[in-house]
């Protein structure tokens, strides 16, 4: 087992609302998350999911608790500098995070603000646009790209900061089916082989179904937390916070309605891939006959 690499221990963050009221944003959440894994992070706007981003980041600092990432606390002041460039943020609009006419110079923008050599930086801007696959792109107007190359360019910029974690702060949301798929691959590619701690916060289940992890979020506290299969098995808990499940999940839950079907034992839940859910309807269909 991985060392804890994210740590958040009684977090809360309140903000006034428009009544002078307090408001919690999250609270008493404490997690705990490994080096190198891959964890998604879901909930209805107004959960919390962005605030934890935020906090993870050190953009925000916590009203009460504590947020430890990779042994640093993000209270203090000095440390937010290293935490920084532990943790990159990739947000919900990619232009946001592109700042130069020309892609190369954008992905070096990070590293020239850390003061790092030339010589050093061009090996990470070229590392970094190789692994997001746009190296062919170096040369272009990002304005000339489609959304999801522009995020996979905001990526590679974050990358060329050499972070340990990247969290994905709704990244995909304003992409067609298209640049999602484009955005999913690279953070496979970017876990599997660079071995970087992976946070995604999404609203899309299908997303969610290939993490390692999934935390749900509801009203700031936490309300499931496990494996995919495990988390995705509650539907009817899902459903009351206002979640959808993804389809094979559905499906087989209300398949599991039926008293034959109950009796039967073949569908424990949690079930997430097609080709399972398919081998499952086939020996129902099969014992049915």
């Amino acid at each position: 087992m991985n060392k804890p690499f994210l740590v958040t221990e009684h977090l809360s963050y309140t903000y006034p609302n428009e009544g002078g009221e307090v408001h919690y944003a999250l609270h008493d959440l404490s997690l705990s998350i490994e080096q190198g894994s891959f964890v998604a992070v879901l909930g209805h706007n107004g959960s919390g999911k962005s605030t934890l981003a935020k906090l993870l980041n050190g953009i925000l600092v916590p009203t009460a608790g504590t947020v430890m990432v990779n042994g640093l606390d993000t209270r203090p002041e000095e440390n937010i500098f290293d935490i920084r460039k532990t943790i990159g943020m990739v947000f919900q609009n990619p232009d946001n995070q592109l700042v130069s006419s020309i892609v190369e110079e954008d992905v070096a923008f990070g590293p020239e603000n850390l003061g790092i050599e030339p010589a050093e930086i061009r090996r990470r801007v070229d590392e970094a646009l190789k692994a997001v696959g746009m190296e062919d792109a170096k040369d272009r107007a990002p304005h000339t790209l489609s959304g999801g190359q522009k995020q996979r360019i905001a990526i590679a910029g974050v990358l060329a900061m050499q972070p340990k974690c990247i969290v994905f702060d709704e990244s995909t949301a304003m992409l067609d089916p298209r640049g999602r798929e484009e955005i999913m691959h690279t953070i496979h590619r970017l876990k599997n082989e660079l071995g970087l701690t992976v946070i995604l916060i999404t609203h899309y289940m299908n997303e969610a179904a290939v993490a390692d992890r999934v935390i749900v979020l509801n009203e700031g506290s936490l309300v499931l937390d496990g494996t995919p299969r495990e988390v995705f098995s509650e539907v009817e808990t899902l459903w009351k916070i206002g979640l959808d499940v993804p389809q094979t999940a559905e499906l087989l839950h209300l398949l599991n309605q039926n008293d034959a079907v109950l009796k039967s034992g073949l569908i424990k839940g949690g079930v997430l891939d097609e080709d399972e859910t398919l081998a499952l309807l086939e020996k129902l269909l099969g014992g049915a006959k």
